[in-house]
């Protein structure tokens, strides 16, 4: 049975009636206007006159007084007389509230053109020895907050960002924590990045260093290109900053140097992040104690002027002089970097010190003090380290660094090894033996999805030495790649929880925001790609003379950090200074830069550049952070090629230029 329909009341037709007559014309709202104004207006004047002792008696008279009152209250003159002459008054008061109207219509929309344009980040930079940042991506988070960092140890500065989004946004997903960065400000701007004219918008020409981020997508290293070019553009024939930029693949790495020109350095991501996979997979802990050396928080690489009576010392005594500040190395004349050299290299004439110090000023102004009373020489251990031994390395995932990842698993794992990989639904290349042809590492492939828990439960996990989870490519299917990343985490926790054992996992993610939603077990590190590549790029950025040094401490043939047993240089339970310790290592050719004790966890607790005479007992299971040499490094000290056979990835943006434009990681 239909229900009667309710009666349709009063205000409701009103409501209708009114809203049917707005949607006719402008000019019906006009009218509703007008229509409303008089029916406030009139009433209240009449009343003002009414009551008014001074008013006129008759009621023509009174009358005459509310047309005066409305009339001037609505600004349309008030003349009384003939009917003809207050109409034309009415006309004319007409005429000036439209006249007014529309000009304060025009003056408010060019003011609110120009402040949205303003609001937008379309003004000029006026600022000299900033930093600009050119493009967004995940990695834009690190890098303005280093560089934020940075200014704020020295006193202050600016940091310009320019990238083809809202300025608003922008500037508040990158503004930092009110009192953690005084006197630096932060100043976004938008536009083209391959439009010279704004790139102009941050002024260039003046800043102290320019960083070209790189972009997302399949053509993402030639947008960088691109933005090279226009920057080369808008600096025209000026010599411009130093420019540090980043590419994906190895093969745009020759066109991104020659646009970045003589001044560029060029680093390659995909090598880089595939690198600190395997670093992090043989030396558990590493990326934490790298991302403690390469952020501005805390000690860093740094390249300073050698004292005058220092020349002509040899590196084994120099490193035992400087009593708050570890020497690692010499940055030679013509520009080579000589990390953990051998302990009698010689420190010649126009050769600088590469050093790990706290500040910048910590580290220049440091006294060179003779620590070798500190050294103990009977708290060394004897022997050296062991020779690596066969390992099982489980491999989650597949994406375009896995094949790198494989090479270099290849390359550093003792003989006799084993690799079982498990790419997922969507498969991949698959590489089966080295490229010399020999079979160091035995490559098995096997079906499954790692997301699902029978997958690895049919694995054995507890089996393999470690695990690497890597994430799928951004564009290979989901908006979100780390979503599949974190599924598999979860299901190895689970494992973990069930059987009551640490499972040693080393995970790859795509963001940074997902290091805090990763479900990561106490013997689990987790690597986000491409930051390694933006703390580099902004030390870079701030000191460009660490080219070099980070060209020969990354490079595939280069030094390498690594976090070493406490026992590998000094007698467990036995107290000894740090020095001792820093002897201990030279004589296996490696420099130590600090230490972290047992029970600290791996997130935290490393102490970087603690004194010489910093004494305590040393434990079995305590970790010292050692620079150690490329190989044949005492070999090269003594080349004049500058060693560029000897890593083979390098890329030079000149012959005989002042620094490296193609730092390539790998």
């Amino acid at each position: 049975m239909a229900q009667r329909q309710r009666p349709t009341s009063l205000r409701d037709r009103a409501r209708y009636l009114f809203d049917r007559t707005l949607a006719r014309s402008t000019g019906a709202l006009l009218g509703w206007l007008a229509l409303c104004c008089l029916a406030v207006v009139v009433p209240v004047s009449a009343l003002l006159v009414w009551t008014d002792p001074a008013a006129p008696r008759s009621l023509s008279g009174r009358l005459t007084a509310v047309w005066r009152t409305s009339a001037e209250t609505l600004r349309l003159g008030g003349v009384t007389g003939a009917p003809l002459r207050m109409l034309l008054s009415v006309l004319l008061g007409l005429i000036t509230l439209l006249c007014v109207s529309t000009l304060v219509g025009v003056i408010t929309t060019g003011l609110g053109d120009r402040l949205t344009e303003l609001r937008r980040g379309r003004s000029t930079v006026l600022e000299r020895g900033h930093a600009v940042v050119l493009g967004w991506s995940d990695q834009v988070f690190t890098v303005v907050g280093e560089l934020i960092a940075a200014r704020a140890e020295e006193g202050g500065g600016v940091v310009a960002v320019l990238a083809d989004r809202d300025t608003a946004e922008m500037q508040t997903a990158l503004a930092p924590a009110p009192g953690t960065a005084p006197g630096v400000r932060l100043v976004c701007r938008t536009g083209s990045l391959t439009d010279p004219a704004a790139l102009a918008l941050v002024t260039p020409a003046a800043a102290a260093s320019v960083l070209v981020l790189p972009a997302e997508g399949a053509d993402a290293d030639l947008e960088v290109v691109r933005t090279l070019l226009a920057l080369r553009a808008a600096l025209g024939a000026r010599t411009g900053p130093p420019v540090v930029a980043a590419v994906r693949d190895e093969r745009h790495l020759p066109a991104a140097r020659l646009a970045a020109g003589p001044l560029g350095t060029v680093l390659e991501t995909e090598v880089t992040t595939a690198r600190l996979l395997v670093q992090a997979a043989r030396r558990p802990g590493l990326p934490a104690a790298l991302r403690d050396l390469l952020d501005f928080a805390g000690a860093e690489f740094h390249v300073v002027d050698a004292p005058d009576h220092l020349v002509g010392q040899d590196f084994g005594g120099i490193a035992l002089r400087f009593e708050a500040s570890c020497v690692v190395g010499f940055l030679t004349a013509d520009g080579r970097a000589l990390l953990a050299p051998a302990p009698d290299t010689v420190l010649a004439a126009g050769d600088r010190l590469v050093v790990v110090a706290r500040d910048a000023v910590t580290a220049a102004s440091a006294v060179p003090v003779d620590c070798r009373p500190a050294v103990d020489p009977a708290a060394m251990a004897a022997g050296g380290p062991e020779a690596p031994e066969p390992s099982r390395v489980l491999v989650l995932g597949w994406n375009r660094r896995a094949p790198l990842v494989v090479d270099l698993l290849r390359r550093t794992v003792g003989p006799g090894s084993r690799l079982d990989v498990v790419t997922g639904p969507n498969g991949g290349a698959r590489p089966t033996t080295g490229p010399d042809g020999t079979d160091r590492l035995d490559v098995v492939f096997r079906p499954g999805d790692p997301v699902r828990e029978e997958t690895l439960r049919g694995l054995d996990v507890f089996g393999y030495d470690r695990v690497l989870v890597l994430a799928p490519d951004p564009e290979a299917g989901a908006e979100r790649p780390d979503d599949r990343t974190l599924l598999t985490l979860l299901v190895l926790r689970s494992l973990e929880e069930e059987a009551g054992r640490a499972l040693p996992v080393v995970a790859e993610l795509c963001e940074h925001r997902s290091r805090a939603l990763a479900p990561l077990g106490p013997a689990s590190d987790a690597v986000v790609r491409g930051e390694l590549t933006a703390l580099l790029m902004a030390q870079i950025a701030h000191g460009p003379e660490l080219a070099a040094v980070f060209e020969e401490l990354f490079a595939a043939r280069g030094g390498a950090l690594a976090l070493c047993p406490a026992g590998d240089h000094v007698t467990p339970g036995r107290e000894a200074s740090f020095a001792t310790v820093v002897a201990a290592a030279l004589e296996r050719g490696a420099c130590a830069i600090g230490y972290r004790a047992h029970g600290t966890g791996r997130s935290g607790g490393l102490r970087l550049c603690p004194r010489k005479d910093e004494r305590r007992v040393w434990g079995a299971e305590d970790e010292i952070l050692v620079l150690t040499a490329a190989p044949g490094g005492s070999e090269d000290a003594h080349r004049t090629d500058g060693g560029r056979d000897r890593v083979p990835r390098m890329r030079l943006s000149h012959e005989g230029g002042d620094s490296p434009s193609g730092l390539s990681l790998g």
